[in-house]
């Protein structure tokens, strides 16, 4: 290995699908989440679980036995100076959280290179994109401010492609991969932080787990690309099936949401991939509709948003919004997409009213 990275990830939940493929390369990780997460995950490791082609059952990564040291803090112990690469894993709204707040300033404040695996891309990768307006797309954000630190130059996106999830009967250090697909990561404006990237994306590749004495080649690989829009290739999808498994008065899954109708299903991935383009992306960044409606076919619950509105959630995620915006930058409208943004909007409305109600 050519050198060892140490790489801080805020988010001990997805954060530790992308730590224990590190920790497998030889890496060290360090997590950052709640005091008690982090007092468990020192203890225990973490367990990620994958299924494997030509085997049954899941195979579990146990952080304990990866070559890489799993390390994991809460927000006010960390010293960003001490790493070589941030991972921000957590969705947007939790980046305004009392201590991550202040962390995220930290990190800005240390010039530490950052790869955001959020769906809602940082404004400062925003401002990497020739001819759009970041500062017109503040209000999609909770707290834009939080990014107002950062140098774009600094900042990459990575496509939180695979699906994972804590199973609901587990303790907060297990994860379930339930769709194990790759992480997409657009290049840094640095040679140098490139260099670190195409280094993991070897590493990983090259990675090894073994079971019962067979070398098992385990899915999720990070792989670099040129193109500052691949990761935006996501935006289809979670236009078509993420937030369309909202409706006015229920949820649905992803599954039924692109299923159900499939035109107009195809006519909103198509819209989104349209934009990307207008912004500067190739056909080639973006994957192809009926690949992402054979993948959905499989996708049998509600998204992540979808279910945190379902349990109250005042805040989610809002890119729905963001990609409205970016459109109306482009002079693009969407019928579908406005329709979206309203149920989420009414959703939000009242799971508000409702909090509102119940503090008396």
């Amino acid at each position: 290995m050519a050198k060892k990275y140490h790489v801080l990830i805020l988010g001990a939940s997805y954060g530790s699908l992308l730590a224990t493929k590190l920790l497998m390369a030889g890496h060290d990780a360090t997590l950052v989440c709640r005091s008690q997460t982090a007092e468990l995950i020192r203890r225990e490791g973490t367990r990620v679980r994958v299924q494997v082609k030509g085997r049954e059952g899941w195979v579990e990564i146990d952080s304990r036995l990866t070559p890489g040291k799993l390390d994991a803090l809460a927000p006010e112990q960390v010293v960003p100076q001490r790493y070589d690469l941030v991972c921000l894993a957590m969705q947007e709204p939790q980046y305004s959280a009392f201590g991550v707040r202040e962390l995220m300033r930290a990190i800005a404040a240390a010039r530490v290179p950052c790869m955001s695996i959020m769906n809602m891309p940082p404004l400062p990768y925003l401002a990497r994109i020739p001819g759009l307006d970041a500062q017109r797309l503040r209000t999609a954000y909770l707290e834009p401010a939080v990014w107002d630190g950062f140098e774009p130059g600094l900042m990459t996106l990575c496509s939180p492609d695979p699906q994972a999830f804590r199973p609901a009967d587990e303790p907060p250090n297990v994860l379930q991969v339930g769709l194990p697909t790759n992480f997409k990561v657009a290049q840094f404006a640095s040679p140098e932080h490139n260099t670190m990237l195409a280094q993991f994306d070897a590493d990983i590749t090259a990675a090894r787990w073994v079971v019962d004495g067979q070398s098992l080649d385990i899915p999720v690989k990070l792989k670099l690309h040129e193109s500052l829009f691949v990761p935006l290739a996501k935006w289809s999808m979670l236009m078509t099936g993420n937030y369309r498994c909202v409706l006015d008065e229920t949820v649905q899954p992803i599954q039924q949401a692109v299923h159900s109708d499939l035109e107009q299903s195809r006519e909103v991935y198509a819209w989104v991939a349209d934009l990307c383009q207008l912004l500067g992306a190739s056909p080639d960044d973006m994957v192809v509709f009926d690949k992402y409606a054979s993948a959905a076919m499989g996708l049998l619950k509600p998204s992540s948003a979808a279910r945190a509105l379902v349990a109250g959630a005042e805040q989610i995620e809002r890119i729905d919004v963001l990609i409205k915006l970016v459109a109306a930058q482009r002079g693009m409208q969407s019928d579908s997409v406005d329709t979206t943004v309203a149920r989420v909007d009414a959703w939000l409305a009242r799971n508000r009213q409702a909090a509102a109600a119940q503090r008396g």
